[in-house]
């Protein structure tokens, strides 16, 4: 089933309006305010020190915007970014390929690093290191190192598991940022800017309610805004009020704590166990879904928000949910599966 909260799956034309209401300077960007605050400063003195950037690793849930801080990343660089991602780098090759290709202070960003195969990133260590390429030609006992030298470029990488990436790979880069879910106001801001980009400007309320709902992901937040474009354009209406906006946002079975089908479903079936942890093998089972659509897009937001607790022995449900469904928890038996 389709989730229009889902933040994994990016469709060919969903890239192409990201791309159109993506940002490309500072100004622009809204939200991660300590992250961009300290790119400046290092942007700024590699450029006093006429030197390439550090290599940098993004990682956090999936539609916060690490693709779109390279951009910027790059645009300030005045450098040219060549954009890729792990699982189509197949071959040592693949990657060689791409490397080659690269001209000095070129920006080379990975998507998805923490799915690189073992051998791709041992080609991958002395080219972040040394800037060289080790490549081995033949088999046996003619096989040959030949050793290519590569031009100093800065190696982003970005990933929505960063406990996959391997420590020596990891390690190598200079740099670290942690992309947080972004607030009401943040969203609120995007959607307004987004809003009037698409020639469809929103209220005040109704940009609220729109990043209310939008599970303090912009991804989300541009994918509903672009659903209640269609609704108000449908209605003949030129802006989009907050009725409208409610109207659209019930018809697409979002709720205002920005849950939908799947994530009641979840937070039901912990519900229903009182108390009790659920392994992730026996949640993919009884909801039907695959374990890491539930690790990756539905629990990163539950999680973040207090909703549900992971433990030891598996998932259970906070306070905060029984809170929600107007229950009584189960007091003893949270607490001592907390403390386990």
């Amino acid at each position: 089933m389709e989730r229009l909260v889902e933040v994994e799956q990016i469709s060919f034309e969903e890239i192409k309006d990201e791309t159109t209401l993506r940002p490309s300077i500072w100004d622009e960007y809204i939200g991660q305010k300590k992250i961009k605050k300290n790119l400046q400063v290092f942007i700024e003195a590699c450029k006093i020190r006429e030197e390439v950037l550090d290599h940098i690793l993004l990682f956090g849930p999936p539609g916060l915007g690490k693709t779109t801080l390279s951009h910027i990343i790059a645009n300030q660089m005045k450098a040219s970014m060549k954009v890729t991602a792990a699982p189509t780098i197949e071959k040592a090759g693949d990657l060689a390929a791409i490397l080659t290709n690269l001209q000095e202070g070129d920006i080379l960003f990975i998507d998805e690093i923490h799915r690189l195969s073992p051998a791709i990133e041992e080609i991958l260590y002395p080219a972040m290191e040394d800037y060289r390429l080790d490549i081995i030609i033949g088999s046996g006992p003619a096989a040959q190192t030949v050793q290519i030298d590569l031009p100093k470029f800065t190696l982003i990488g970005a990933t929505t598991r960063a406990g996959m990436i391997s420590n020596p790979l990891r390690d190598r880069f200079g740099m670290h940022f942690r992309m947080n879910f972004y607030d009401t106001d943040e969203l609120s801001q995007i959607v307004n800017i987004a809003s009037n980009k698409l020639n469809k400007p929103t209220n005040e309320n109704s940009s609220i309610e729109i990043a209310r709902r939008s599970r303090g992901t912009p991804r989300v937040a541009l994918r509903l805004l672009k659903r209640v474009r269609d609704f108000a354009d449908v209605s003949g209406e030129d802006k989009i009020d907050l009725n409208r906006c409610q109207y659209a946002l019930d018809e697409l079975g979002v709720n205002d704590k920005g849950f939908d089908e799947m994530d009641i479903k979840l937070l039901e079936l912990l519900l229903s166990n009182k108390g009790r942890p659920m392994g992730l093998s026996t949640i993919a089972a009884a909801l039907s879904e695959d374990e890491g659509t539930i690790e990756e897009a539905i629990e990163p937001y539950l999680l973040a928000n207090g909703y549900i607790e992971r433990t030891a022995r598996g998932r259970i449900a906070s306070v905060k949910s029984y809170e929600l469904f107007r229950l009584t928890p189960p007091t003893i038996q949270l607490e001592k599966n907390l403390f386990e």
